[in-house]
């Protein structure tokens, strides 16, 4: 935003001694932005005077806007955080990393409810600095209705190499009271390795309880975070 040469012109204030109830006078002389000493001192009543000083004030132009014109560098490595969470209701499949686990309730939503997957492909698109899962898959659209999770998997890798990149590692926590997980963990890391055609070895996971607080500890929803490191190919 272009700004008037003539705003940021600044003046040196000169004034004449004042007495009470009689006029001051003022004689506004242009100079740079910078005064050297003004002072002056205006009396409030017959026996008591208020002295101000000003000193060495200086001006800022601003001439144009701040942020630069020059496109955004190619990172050699990209950061990202993922969470979701669902409710726990009867008569829904529980699906957690593309692997049936057996309960007696599963996740309510629009696709299969697969908190694990949903988390991880908004920590890819949130690497690459593009839109949440609900933004690219909106849960207004009817063809994602049921929809298995890894659809939306496959496309956040697809476009994650498309932008050059490749997972570095992955870290990801699932929060829920029950089942216990500990005999299916491999399988869901093994499968979320697979889908995401990276190596086992940089793909972790952990399943924690939420010690019976709230929703979560209460068996009523399941939550997992992730974060992943995407790396320059």
């Amino acid at each position: 935003m272009a700004m008037a040469t003539n705003l940021y012109t600044s003046y040196s204030i000169l004034m004449t001694k004042a007495h009470y109830n009689k006029s001051v006078s003022l004689s506004l002389q242009p100079g740079n932005c910078t005064t050297s000493h003004v002072k002056f001192t205006l009396p409030i009543q017959k026996r008591t005077g208020l002295s101000i000083s000003a000193a060495s004030t200086t001006a800022t132009h601003v001439d144009g806007p701040t942020t630069s014109s020059k496109a955004s560098k190619t990172l050699p490595f990209r950061v990202g955080h993922g969470f979701d969470l669902h409710r726990l209701e009867p008569g829904y499949p529980l699906i957690i990393g593309g692997i049936d686990v057996p309960h007696d309730r599963g996740c309510e939503a629009h696709s299969d409810g697969d908190v694990l997957l949903h988390c991880v492909v908004d920590a890819i698109l949130g690497a690459l600095g593009l839109p949440d899962i609900g933004q690219i898959f909106p849960d207004s659209d009817p063809k994602w209705k049921g929809a298995p999770s890894s659809v939306f998997i496959k496309e956040a890798v697809r476009l994650m190499h498309e932008a050059g990149y490749e997972i570095g590692n992955l870290d990801a926590t699932l929060i829920l009271q029950r089942p216990k997980l500990s005999p299916l963990k491999e399988s869901i890391r093994a499968n979320l390795s697979e889908l995401l055609g990276a190596d086992p070895s940089v793909v972790n996971l952990k399943a924690k309880t939420h010690e019976k607080v709230d929703s979560l500890g209460e068996n009523r929803s399941i939550a997992a975070h992730t974060v992943v490191l995407l790396m320059k190919k």
